[in-house]
This record gives C-alpha cells, structure tokens and sequence, in this order.
C-alpha cells in the first residue's frame, strides 16, 4: 500500500490536484484510506519541499509556479541535464543506451496515453542521469525534480508532440552511442529549451 505521501504527490504529478487546490485533510483521509495523521503528516512534508504552500484563512494549497519560476526551474534543468549529457556520453553502458531506445520505443508506441508516456519520458531523463555516474549531480537532480511536478500536467498529449520528442531523444541516443560529450550536451540543450518553448505556449504565455 503507498503512502499518504506518495498517494499525495502522484495526485499532483498527475494533475489530479491542481496548482491553487486546497489540500483538506479529511478529505485527502478519505480518499486514501487513511486517517488524517499521515496525511497532515505528508502535507507539512510537501511543504518543506515548496510542493506546498500555506495560506492564511485559506490553509494548505498546491503551489502556483508564475512565467519567472517556470522558466528559473527550466534554466536550472538545462544546467544539470546538459551536464548530465555530457557526462553519460563518457560512462552510459550499452545496456543503459539500449534502455534509453527502448524507452523511447515505448513512449512512441504509447502517443494516446499521456500519462504513460509522460511517466516514460522521465523514466528516459532519470536514465540520462544514472548513466553520468555522479552521485551529487544525481541529488540535485532529485531535489529538482520534485519541483517539476509543479509544472501541471503533461505538454505530451499529442501525437505530434510526442513524435518530436522521440526524434530529439533520437538525437540524444545517437550522441550517447557516439560517446561525443559536446554534442550529447547540445542536443540536450535544444531539447530541453525547445521543451520550454512550449510549456509557455501550452500556458499562453510568450516564450
């Protein structure tokens, strides 16, 4: 059985609970099958994290990311994602380069399930990560990851977008295959500003 930590944080990561949603406790506790320790419990825990905010008169809500932390939290990903690029260029086995093709095989096969597919493409990213083979950028990944659900649901609900994010991990997987450092890290770098690009479209916001 997960957690009320865990059952919490999949319902944000999902969009099942919104930016600005109130985060009730009895209600959380019913929907859980908890009681409502574990669940405040979880709340205050979401709330060192900065997943969660408290709010006079209004109490526990899902945080709200404006146009400046979104684009602040996608700076801070192309850093530690090109680097981590780079890096796996050097060490990724051929077993982890054949994960990373299957992954992305999988996420193509997948393109009406947004949700799959999402939780595919982060299983592609954290991927890139292991295979850099550096316990410290892997920790400030982690931490930076948590903030990435903050970003709502997914941008990968089409079957177009999907496609275009297959071909750019495409280009990734080959750089890796190449062991060419410089070109893993650019290929990371356009992909993750290309994704920027259009987290601010999906938002109306202008990049």
């Amino acid at each position: 059985m997960q957690s009320a930590y865990d059952q919490l944080f999949q319902a944000i990561e999902t969009g099942e609970l919104k930016p600005a949603d109130r985060l009730l406790e009895t209600e959380l506790a019913t929907r859980f099958g908890v009681s409502r320790t574990p669940v405040r419990e979880a709340i205050r825990r979401l709330e060192a994290e900065g997943i969660v905010i408290h709010m006079p008169r209004v109490g526990a809500v899902v945080r709200t990311l404006g146009q400046q932390e979104i684009v602040e939290l996608y700076e801070m990903r192309i850093v530690l994602e090109t680097t981590a690029a780079a890096m796996a260029a050097k060490h990724a086995s051929g077993a982890e380069i054949r994960t990373l093709e299957g992954l992305n095989e999988d996420m193509a096969q997948n393109s009406g399930d947004p949700i799959k597919v999402a939780i595919l493409n982060r299983a592609f990213h954290h991927c890139i990560m292991q295979a850099a083979r550096n316990q410290f950028l892997a920790h400030s990944y982690h931490a930076l990851s948590h903030a990435l659900i903050l970003l709502g649901k997914t941008t990968l609900e089409t079957d177009a977008r999907v496609a275009t994010v297959v071909a750019q991990h495409a280009d990734i997987i080959e750089a890796l295959k190449a062991a060419n450092p410089d070109d893993a890290a650019d290929k990371m770098r356009q992909h993750m500003e290309a994704s920027l690009d259009h987290r601010l479209k999906a938002l109306h916001i202008a990049p």
